[in-house]
């Protein structure tokens, strides 16, 4: 799917910095911090008009945050964009990447009386499989 497939589809005007943040998370395939967006954009866009269209693509359901920390947000497409059921995601600390992990649903949790879930988001932080080689990689090159 395309960029303008996806704003028609939600009734969105297209606009450039819109298309442009479609296009990137699409090529890329993969949850993206704002700067890392920004640096991939062909558009110069002030900070602004960002903020608006990230702003819009997430109250559309387009787009959704992952909290990493107080400091980091990475975006994905929403799970009804990409037809995945809800998941778990991976954070690499060592190279700062976030994985779907498609294959580990959230689970349903039990809430006391009262209260009604809308949305869960389980975060798992840890090395990812790439950096944990390379770390074993260089360990075998230090111990020969």
């Amino acid at each position: 799917m395309k960029a303008v497939d996806i704003l028609s589809k939600y009734n969105l005007k297209r606009t450039s910095c819109r298309e442009g943040i479609i296009e990137v998370m699409i090529s890329t395939n993969q949850a993206l911090s704002e700067s890392e967006i920004r640096e991939k954009l062909s558009g110069n866009y002030d900070r602004t008009t960002l903020y608006r269209s990230f702003k819009t693509l997430e109250e559309y359901k387009i787009i959704h945050k992952i909290i990493i920390n107080n400091k980091l947000i990475k975006y994905a497409f929403n799970n009804e964009l990409t037809s995945k059921d809800e998941h778990v995601h991976f954070y690499c600390n060592e190279c700062n990447t976030v994985k779907c992990m498609d294959t580990i649903p959230v689970q349903k949790y039990q809430l006391p009386t009262g209260y009604s879930d809308i949305e869960t988001q389980v975060l798992i932080k840890g090395i990812c499989a790439n950096c944990k080689n390379q770390e074993n990689m260089s360990n075998l090159v230090i111990s020969l």
